[in-house]
C-alpha cells in the first residue's frame, strides 16, 4: 500500500546514524611483542655464537680467556712474596700465600726487627733535623756566613735530603754570567761539605738559572747551569768530599723555576745538592 502523501506541514522522518567501533583482537597486543621477540632472537644468536667459539678453542686458550676476565686473584698470587719472582723467591713469611683473606695462613716463620729500629720516615726526619742544626751552628759561628743562613733551604724529599743554595737580590753564588764561584759561596759550600761528610748516601748536584737572555747570544743557560753544578762539585772535592760520593751532575737551565710567575726572579738561580741512598 502506498504511503500517504506528506502534507506541507508534516515533519520529515528522523535520520538514524549507527556508530560502529571496531576493536582489535585481544591476542595481538599491538607491536610490543615484536620488540621482545627480536631481543630474544638476538640473545639466542649471541649465546650460540659463544658456544661455537668455545667449541673451536683449545683448553689452553679457554684457560687464558678465563684468566683474562678474572685477573685479580692471579695478579695477587704472582706478585706475592711467595711467588717465584717475588720478594722472598718462592717463600713467604706466613706461608701459604698473601691473599687478601687470612684463611690458610698457617706458617710459623717469624720476622726479626732490629732493636731500636724506628722506620724510614722517622729516620729521615731525624737526619734532616740533625743536619740542619749542625749547619746552622757552623754558619752562626762565622760572621760573614751568618747572614747567609736565609740562603740555605733544606727539604726532606722522597729521593733524599735536598739542600738548596738560593740566590737573591743581595747574594749571588757566582759572578754574573760565569761559573766563577764567589768567596762567600765557597765558604758556604765548605760548611755544607762538613755537614754531609759523615752522612750516608751519594750526592747529586743540580744547577739552575733564571730566564734572563744573554746579550748578543754570547752563551746559553744550559751550559751555564751545568758549568755551575760542576764548579760546585769541584768546591766540594776541595773541601774533603771524595769524588766517588757523587752520583751525577746536572744542569737544567731555567726549566724548573722556584718563582714560576717570574722566570727572571734571581731566586730562580740556585744550586741543589741531593743527598740520597
Amino acid at each position: 500500500m502506498a504511503a500517504a502523501p506528506r502534507g506541507k506541514n508534516d515533519l520529515p522522518p528522523p535520520i538514524i546514524v549507527k556508530k560502529v567501533t571496531v576493536v582489535a583482537a585481544s591476542g595481538h597486543h599491538g607491536g610490543a611483542w615484536k620488540v621482545a621477540y627480536a631481543d630474544f632472537v638476538t640473545a639466542m644468536m649471541a649465546f650460540f655464537l659463544l658456544l661455537w667459539l668455545l667449541g673451536s678453542t683449545t683448553e689452553a686458550q679457554r684457560r687464558g680467556l678465563a684468566d683474562y676476565f678474572t685477573p685479580t686473584l692471579i695478579k695477587t698470587k704472582e706478585g706475592s712474596a711467595g711467588s717465584n719472582n717475588g720478594l722472598l723467591g718462592g717463600s713467604s713469611i706466613t706461608e701459604v700465600d698473601d691473599y687478601p683473606h687470612r684463611q690458610g695462613q698457617t706458617g710459623t716463620r717469624a720476622l726479626t726487627i732490629p732493636r731500636g729500629a724506628t722506620g724510614g720516615p722517622r729516620e729521615g726526619a731525624d737526619a734532616i733535623t740533625r743536619m740542619r742544626e749542625q749547619l746552622e751552628e757552623k754558619l752562626a759561628a762565622d760572621k760573614r756566613l751568618r747572614r747567609l743562613m736565609k740562603q740555605v733551604k733544606m727539604v726532606d724529599t722522597t729521593e733524599g735530603i735536598r739542600i738548596d743554595l738560593v740566590d737573591d737580590a743581595d747574594f749571588s753564588m757566582f759572578q754574573l754570567g760565569t761559573t766563577v764561584m764567589t768567596a762567600e759561596a765557597d765558604a758556604l759550600v765548605e760548611a755544607i761539605a762538613d755537614t754531609v761528610a759523615d752522612e750516608a748516601g751519594l750526592l747529586t748536584v743540580r744547577g739552575h738559572t733564571d730566564a734572563l737572555q744573554w746579550r748578543n747570544g754570547a752563551g746559553n743557560n744550559w751550559a751555564l747551569s751545568s758549568g755551575r753544578a760542576e764548579a760546585t762539585r769541584q768546591s766540594f772535592v776541595r773541601h774533603g768530599i771524595a769524588p766517588g760520593r757523587f752520583r751525577r751532575i746536572e744542569g737544567v737551565a731555567d726549566r724548573e723555576p722556584v718563582v714560576a710567575d717570574n722566570p727572571a726572579d734571581p731566586r730562580n738561580r740556585r744550586i741543589s745538592i741531593l743527598l740520597g741512598g
